[in-house]
């Protein structure tokens, strides 16, 4: 084994780790009845903050949004500023999760699952601030294109409706992916919990899940193209994002820079809010095995290298904000760092700029309380740069007579450490509820690092368990669904599953805790059409969107902006491809479910004795009774000359 890919997956190894340790270490985190101390720390804090949440929220419903420091000319406050933070947050998770996929890289297995639940909520908590920014968000359905008594609809012209179509298809296929990958876990949970409540919950959100081959055949399908479609929309959600300020003709925004300016910044402050929370729980659930200082070195890297986009991004807007030799432009440049605001702009240059630079050094990056200390302090400026962006462009005006100085009330603080407080207490429950690694995707890669070296690393086979099912004493009586035989590593039972099917056997299934790469084809399943599907569903999407948005701008209502034709398709271009995303993802999602006959709470595989293992660390075959070879006596012969370490039949 080459030191690269020792160093990429060969630390499990390393470190002792089996199929059966890993699940042990994992699920045993959220399945212990001893809770750490320290997560009720982080759970009380979370709480309280939430509740000051609250008391803002309500007092902000009773009084309006103008107990807010808004006014003229800053219209845009906190919520504006603390909307594009949250964002820019969640953009950790899909990058991780997608692109990272689709590249290979292995290093991202042990913080994917983590990392995808923070987009999750840090979507959540941006989206409270446009709708509490409404004052009366009961009504923020009017955004959405539906038939109404008014007669009105939402103008696609406009950014702030791009947002809207933008975040929630955003969240959609985030929670998407999510659930989906978190499926084989909840199986694995449902399995080993031995809490009777516990079980039932599990195995209901499981759906049934059994790890056929045919699951994860269509399910790898499904995961890498919902990883397809969440990479362009990663970086779609964030250009939108900026657009509303990019659109604006007020200096300091109007920029085409901004787009990937806010994606690398996004990305930047992503990596900074995984590591904070990382660091700490990695040490809380002792995860040290799993998640490596090499993981913690690597998103360190990644962060650095971001971190100097987003300095080339201020180089950048400095030096057009010169050279335009706009005056009002020249003057935005030394009065944001030489107005009265000029603490805060060069104390994001500290935070996001200078103090990034100490990643350069390997020590640094080995030490998780350094990194942790860097990592807030980038938390800390990029929301600084937000509120830079936002403030320095907009307190004074063209209008000397309407300049003025922005200051944040109290209830703006309220609301917005109230976001991190709901953020925190959504963690720290996932944390004790629900898996922060992925126990198939850990496994997985720990059988890929032994697969070179499988000889050595194969079990010795246990002889084979003579005692017979009690269904066999009773087949005459009892439906048999069919024979099951148990292995103990997936190299074994591929191999196995080529023989069986070599033998003339064509009903067959076969079982795993992860996916086995070669496994469907040996047991002669088909390739999925579920690209073909999701194909048509993206065109569908696509057709809808532009069909939307034409119906709605030239027939319906039309309205002119500025002069531009009704039917302004540069400007229809957004929506549309937010719903070609949406629709495709739907389908890649639904179709994997409904494919693969989920939800399905009972299949005739659990009544065999032991195969709650096959969602842990055992590997079975089964043979159907339908299968026009199939001979109750033959077939469990030819089995056992598999040398299994059981043969079991399986009733209906």
């Amino acid at each position: 084994m080459d030191a690269r890919r020792l160093s990429q997956s060969g630390y499990l190894v390393g470190q002792g780790h089996t199929f059966r340790s890993i699940v042990d270490l994992i699920a045993g985190a959220v399945l212990t009845r001893v809770t750490p101390r320290a997560w009720f720390a982080g759970l009380i804090l979370g709480l309280v903050l939430l509740i000051v949440f609250l008391f803002a929220v309500s007092y902000l419903f009773s009084m309006g949004v103008g107990i807010w420091g808004i006014n003229v000319p800053v219209g845009w406050g906190f919520a504006i500023i603390s909307l594009v933070w949250w964002i820019g947050i969640g953009h950790a998770g899909t990058l991780i999760s997608a692109i990272l996929l689709l590249f290979r890289q292995q290093w991202r297995t042990s913080i994917n699952r983590f990392a995808e639940a923070m987009t999750l909520f840090a979507v959540l908590c941006a989206s409270l601030f446009p709708l509490l920014h409404l004052g009366r968000p009961w009504l923020a359905y009017w955004l959405f294109p539906y038939p109404n008594t008014f007669g009105l609809w939402p103008q696609f012209r406009s950014p702030l409706v791009w947002d809207a179509f933008a975040i929630g298809t955003y969240a959609t296929v985030s929670l998407m992916f999510w659930f989906i990958g978190l499926l084989p876990d909840l199986a694995a949970m449902r399995d080993r919990a031995e809490n009777r409540w516990a079980r039932y919950i599990y195995g209901l959100l499981a759906l049934g899940w059994r790890g056929a081959a045919s699951h994860w055949q269509r399910y790898d399908t499904a995961y890498l193209l919902l990883a397809a479609l969440a990479t362009p929309l990663v970086v779609s959600v964030h250009s939108v994002v900026s657009l509303d300020f990019a659109v604006g003709v007020i200096p300091g925004w109007h920029s085409t820079i901004f787009p990937p300016y806010f994606v690398a910044g996004a990305i930047f402050s992503g990596f900074a809010m995984v590591l904070t929370l990382l660091i700490p729980l990695r040490k809380i659930y002792r995860f040290e095995s799993l998640i490596t200082l090499r993981h913690l070195d690597m998103m360190a890297k990644v962060m650095l290298a971001t971190g100097l986009l987003v300095a080339y991004g201020y180089l950048t807007e400095a030096f057009t904000a010169w050279y335009s030799g706009s005056p009002f432009e020249r003057f935005w440049l030394f009065n944001r760092s030489f107005g009265p605001y000029l603490w805060l702009f060069w104390a994001l240059m500290l935070c996001n700029v200078l103090i990034p630079q100490a990643l350069w050094f390997g020590r640094v990056r080995s030490n998780p309380l350094l990194l942790f200390l860097i990592a807030i302090v980038v938390n800390v400026g990029m929301w600084l740069e937000r509120y830079v962006i936002i403030v320095v462009s907009l307190y004074r005006d063209f209008l000397p007579s309407s300049w003025g100085y922005y200051t944040g009330t109290v209830w703006d603080w309220a609301t917005f450490l109230g976001t991190i407080g709901l953020f925190l207490t959504l963690i720290f429950v996932f944390v004790r509820v629900l898996p922060m690694i992925s126990i198939s995707e850990m496994q997985h890669q720990l059988a890929e690092t032994q697969k070179e070296d499988s000889a050595h690393q194969r079990s010795t086979p246990s002889p084979i368990v003579s005692a017979t099912s009690a269904v066999d004493s009773v087949v005459p009586t009892v439906p048999l669904y069919g024979l099951m035989a148990e292995f103990e590593d997936p190299h074994t039972l591929l191999e196995k599953a080529r023989a069986t099917y070599n033998a003339g056997y064509r009903k067959i299934s076969a079982y795993s805790p992860f996916p086995i790469e070669d496994l469907p084809a040996a047991i002669g399943l088909r390739p999925s059409r579920l690209p073909l599907f999701v194909l048509l569903a993206g065109i569908a999407g696509a057709v809808t969107g532009f069909s939307l948005q034409y119906y709605a701008a030239v027939i319906a209502y039309p309205w002119n902006i500025g002069g531009r034709p009704y039917n302004s398709w540069p400007a229809f271009i957004i929506v549309t491809f937010e719903l070609t995303i949406l629709f495709a993802a739907g389908v890649a999602a639904l179709g994997m479910l409904l494919r693969n006959g989920l939800p399905q709470p009972y299949h005739a595989v659990f009544n065999a004795p032991r195969f709650k293992l096959a969602s842990q660390d055992r590997f079975f075959l089964c043979v159907e009774a339908t299968d026009p070879h199939f001979d109750l006596t033959t077939t469990r012969q030819f089995l056992e000359t598999l040398h299994p370490a059981d043969v079991v039949a399986v009733a209906k």
